[in-house]
């Protein structure tokens, strides 16, 4: 009960934070959807269909009762309803993000755990290192390196484009590159953080009597030291996909991909305030709720996290 009212507060409040965000933008939405040349009762007659002549309050009151009933309104930039477009273009970003999330999983954990059990030597220093230089890259300039090397000299992979999942392994192709440039800097992330964790229980006591016991190193490290230190790996791992979220709004448009990020660019850039409220709140949504989930696997793995 407690959780399912602070999920609700907490949506709220990032409610209320995207309206009033998007209402100190500077420009009128009606004028920017019809142009310079507007006459004033055509440009009247928009932004009372849009609902901008109403009062703020009323407004933000009008917008969550429509999501609550399952209406998330009307797109003035495209002409069709929201809950179109996002069903469309959520067909490139969940696979997209859901890739590159099992991505950086499967590179930065390994290297993670390598790096802790060979504390010190080459391969520490080199995953080190290689971390370092995978947070310092953006993703962007990333994407637009793998652009070069294997789209444009290689000729392996497209530069950009979705032509739909009619041919899988075309579709799976053109997501490729994307993910890949979203998923090495949350590897970078994962191994630093796989690292620092695995070391720390390496030093727990529970390691030390089990390595007193007989257990080889390579048995104390998977059977003991692994397992519990998946918590704080869990917690980078939610948190990770904020940030692959945000950043598909900028790897979308550098691969031309038609998804979420990319549509929340064009509805930003045309003012279609119906679109970039909705679909703000629904990432947001996606992310507290994902976070959610993740506090009760943290909780199913660690019984010391449970409230007494």
């Amino acid at each position: 009960m407690q959780k399912g009212f602070a999920l609700a507060a907490t949506l709220l409040a990032a409610a209320v934070v995207v309206f009033l965000a998007l209402e100190v933008l500077p420009g009128d939405p009606a004028a920017v959807s019809l142009g310079t040349g507007a006459r004033p009762d055509t440009l009247a007659a928009l932004r009372a269909q849009m609902g901008l002549d109403q009062p703020l309050p009323w407004r933000f009151g009008s917008w969550i009762g429509r999501l609550v009933t399952g209406d998330f309104g009307h797109s003035i930039t495209y002409g069709t309803p929201v809950a179109q477009l996002i069903a469309q273009r959520i067909a490139v970003t969940a696979p997209l993000a859901v890739a590159a999330s099992v991505l950086a999983t499967v590179v930065g954990l390994p290297l993670g755990v390598l790096a802790a059990a060979r504390r010190g030597r080459l391969a520490d220093r080199a995953v080190r290192v290689g971390s370092q230089v995978g947070l310092a890259v953006p993703n962007f300039w990333l994407g637009l390196l793998l652009v070069l090397l294997f789209a444009v000299h290689l000729g392996w992979l497209p530069a950009g484009g979705f032509g739909g999942w009619s041919d899988p392994l075309a579709a799976a192709r053109a997501l490729l590159l994307p993910a890949v440039a979203l998923a090495l800097p949350q590897a970078a992330v994962l191994a630093r953080v796989a690292r620092g964790a695995t070391l720390e229980t390496l030093q727990a006591d529970y390691v030390r009597t089990a390595r007193a016991r007989g257990l080889s190193r390579s048995a104390a490290l998977w059977r003991h030291a692994v397992p519990n230190a998946l918590g704080p790996m869990l917690t980078i791992w939610g948190l990770q996909l904020a940030f692959l979220l945000a950043g598909a709004v900028i790897v979308e448009n550098v691969f031309a991909l038609p998804g979420l990020g990319r549509l929340l660019f064009q509805s930003v850039t045309s003012r279609d305030l119906v679109v970039v409220e909705d679909l703000v709140l629904l990432l947001v949504a996606v992310v507290v709720v994902v976070n959610a989930v993740i506090d009760a696997l943290q909780l199913a793995l660690d019984p010391r996290l449970r409230p007494a």
